[in-house]
């Protein structure tokens, strides 16, 4: 053998080099027992499979999820020490991801609003180990992509599940009047009337239930879109086909325009009282408190309207000022042809009902 080659082997054999492993040069430093069968372990050709559900994961506010996801090795060699298993939800609008939780062994950590809600699923099939997240309590703002992380050393393979609330978009407008929202107004409002700002996603399950709205408002990743079923003159032209108009990302602070809220299935429930002369706002207000409930917000008619077949064609006050009532059967002398919450706007005087929300 030629000089150069018997000085290489001689250095392979001596163990005296750092072998190069997936851009990173592997030692001692890596692994915290610096033990020589980890190495055999990360070098032995065994292969890490990390594989979620490819189909969205369904749920509603209030509930408990389980978000599926499973890793094995091919070939398998038996248990593997310190898997670490993360997972974080990627963010509407691409920025950073949000953490959720970090589980090494039976020790976890969940972070944010997280906390307390979040652990992964201890029961695992034969061939596959388990790091499937269970989150109990589910709220609006856990609709997204969240990504599955398992770190096996130097090995690091991840899929995405993608969790979907049942839930319905409904369009914004403060007693202000039309585009008087930035996008940090626009969220508030949501979560003043129990919802959030809708996503893409959800924006687009209700125009395919039909939603047609000619006014633009604010989605949670910053952009501002509106939906068209019916392609008219003032929406963007009558030549354009159906389908979701957008201006595209806005400035946050600057820009100006209405909010599409996103509110889920409802824990407790909507009922309407009235008295026959009517009420003024406070009035309606304590009527709510005295039946040992609140006044009911925009969100959470729209919900009871959706899941519960709330259908009323008695005027009543909502928590923002405004007056509304739903009709899942529409009728005579109960507004247009369709199903739907009508609303009256911000009357500054006037005496009607209220809607009322009691947790159950």
């Amino acid at each position: 053998l030629p000089l150069l080659l018997k000085a290489t082997l001689l250095r392979l054999a001596s163990g005296s080099y750092h072998p190069f492993y997936n851009g990173f040069y592997y030692n001692h430093i890596m692994n915290d027992n610096g033990d020589e069968q980890d190495k055999v372990d990360y070098f032995s050709g065994s292969k890490l499979v990390v594989e979620a559900s490819k189909d969205p994961v369904y749920s509603y506010n209030g509930a408990n999820v389980t978000l599926p996801c499973h890793y094995r090795y091919e070939p398998d060699l038996g248990p593997k020490r310190k898997i670490r298993i993360k997972w974080s939800k990627l963010r509407d609008d691409y920025t950073k991801e949000q953490d959720v939780m970090v589980a090494i062994g039976k020790t976890y950590m969940a972070f944010g609003d997280f906390k307390g809600r979040a652990h992964i699923r201890r029961a695992g099939e034969a061939s596959w180990h388990e790091a499937s997240l269970v989150i109990s309590d589910v709220r609006l703002k856990d609709d997204g992509k969240y990504r599955c992380e398992v770190i096996d050393g130097l090995e690091d393979e991840s899929d995405v599940v993608d969790l979907r609330l049942k839930g319905i978009v409904f369009p914004y407008q403060p007693p202000r009047g039309q585009y008087r929202l930035n996008f940090h107004e626009a969220e508030k409002v949501c979560q003043d009337q129990g919802a959030v700002l809708a996503n893409f996603n959800q924006l687009f399950q209700a125009w395919t239930e039909g939603l047609d709205w000619c006014n633009a408002g604010w989605l949670a990743d910053g952009t501002v879109q509106y939906p068209i079923r019916l392609p008219r003159k003032p929406c963007g032209g009558v030549h354009l086909a159906p389908g979701i108009r957008s201006y595209g990302p806005r400035h946050r602070h600057l820009h100006r325009f209405d909010a599409f809220c996103f509110s889920s299935a409802l824990k407790g429930e909507v009922f309407y009282l009235d008295r026959p002369a009517g009420m003024t706002l406070e009035e309606a207000k304590q009527s709510c408190q005295d039946a040992g409930a609140e006044i009911a917000r925009v969100g959470q008619l729209y919900s009871a309207w959706k899941f519960a077949g709330l259908d009323r064609c008695n005027a009543g006050w909502l928590a923002d000022g405004s007056v509304r009532y739903p009709i899942v059967t529409p009728r005579a002398n109960c507004g247009p042809a369709e199903p739907g919450v009508r609303s009256f706007g911000f009357p500054s005087k006037g005496r009607f009902g209220v809607f009322c929300y009691r947790e159950r």
